[in-house]
C-alpha cells in the first residue's frame, strides 16, 4: 500500500504554511536534481519535469514511484533505454532553491539550450484572457490557505481550466501542470509570477503557443518567447494585460 501523501501546509503560530520538501529526482536509480518543493501532485512532477527539461516524454518512462526517505522525498523514475542513454549523454547535477530554475547547470550551454518553436497555434479575445485571469483563483486551494503558493492552470476557450497545479516554487507548479495535462496543448498556461527565460523553454518544451502571466517578464524572456513563436501576455490583472509577442493570437 502506498505512504499517505504529506500535507501541502501546516499551522505555525496561528497561521497556515506551506510545507516545502527537499524531493531528489532520481533516474534509474541514479540522481539528477533536488528540488525543494510543496508535497503534493509529485506523480505530475515526475513527468512533467522529465518533459520540460528534455529527459523523457510520458511515453518513455515506466514507472514512477514516490518514496519517503529520511530528510525528504525520493522521486524515482524509470526510463526507457533511449531515454537513458540520452540522458547519460547530458548529465548534469541540478540543487534548485524555490525560484531558481537553473541552479545547478554546469554550462551556458545547458542553460541556454535551443528549443524548437512552437507548432501548435490557438486564438483568444481579449475577454477570454480576462476569463483565463479572473477565474484562476477559484482554482488555488493552496494559495487561499496559506497566501503563500504559486499556481499554473491549463485553460481552454471551450471549457475553462483542465487542470491547475500550485506549488511554493513557480517552476515546480509549472512542472506538475506539465505532467497533469499530458501533452495537450490546445489551450493557454496561465501563472501566479513573473516570466522568466527558464519557463519559456518549459513552455516551449509543452508546445503551448500562449502564456500568461499576472507579472511581467524579462527582457531576455519576451526575446526567447518572440523567437519560440509563443505569444507572451503579461500584467494580466482583470481587464487589463500587455502582450509582449506575437499579438496575432489575440483578436
Amino acid at each position: 500500500m502506498p505512504p499517505a501523501p504529506a500535507p501541502a501546509f501546516r499551522p505555525i503560530l496561528g497561521r497556515n504554511l506551506p510545507e516545502e520538501i527537499a524531493v531528489a529526482v532520481t533516474y534509474n536509480a541514479s540522481t539528477q536534481a533536488v528540488m525543494m518543493a510543496t508535497p503534493q501532485d509529485l506523480e505530475d512532477f515526475a513527468y512533467g519535469f522529465s518533459l520540460t527539461e528534455g529527459i523523457a516524454t510520458r511515453e518513455e518512462i515506466t514507472g514512477v514511484e514516490v518514496a519517503d526517505v529520511p530528510r525528504g522525498i525520493d522521486l524515482r523514475i524509470w526510463l526507457k533505454p533511449q531515454a537513458g542513454l540520452r540522458l547519460a549523454e547530458r548529465r548534469r547535477m541540478m540543487t534548485g532553491p524555490v525560484g531558481c530554475g537553473l541552479c545547478g547547470i554546469d554550462s551556458l550551454e545547458q542553460a541556454l539550450r535551443e528549443m524548437p518553436a512552437v507548432t501548435a497555434d490557438l486564438r483568444l479575445t481579449r475577454a477570454e484572457v480576462e476569463a483565463a485571469t479572473g477565474t484562476l483563483r477559484n482554482h488555488q486551494p493552496l494559495h487561499d490557505a496559506t497566501r503563500a503558493a504559486h499556481a499554473a492552470g491549463f485553460w481552454q476557450p471551450e471549457g475553462g481550466y483542465l487542470a491547475v497545479r500550485e506549488d511554493v516554487g513557480r517552476h515546480n507548479a509549472l512542472d506538475k501542470l506539465a505532467g497533469a495535462v499530458a501533452g495537450r496543448c490546445d489551450g493557454a498556461v496561465v501563472m501566479t509570477s513573473r516570466v522568466s527565460v527558464d519557463l519559456v523553454q518549459k513552455i516551449a518544451a509543452m508546445n503551448v503557443p500562449v502564456l500568461i502571466a499576472v507579472s511581467a517578464p524579462t527582457a531576455q524572456a519576451v526575446e526567447l518567447a518572440n523567437r519560440l513563436n509563443i505569444t507572451l501576455v503579461g500584467l494580466a490583472r482583470g481587464a487589463s494585460f500587455e502582450c509582449f509577442t506575437h499579438p496575432h493570437r489575440i483578436t
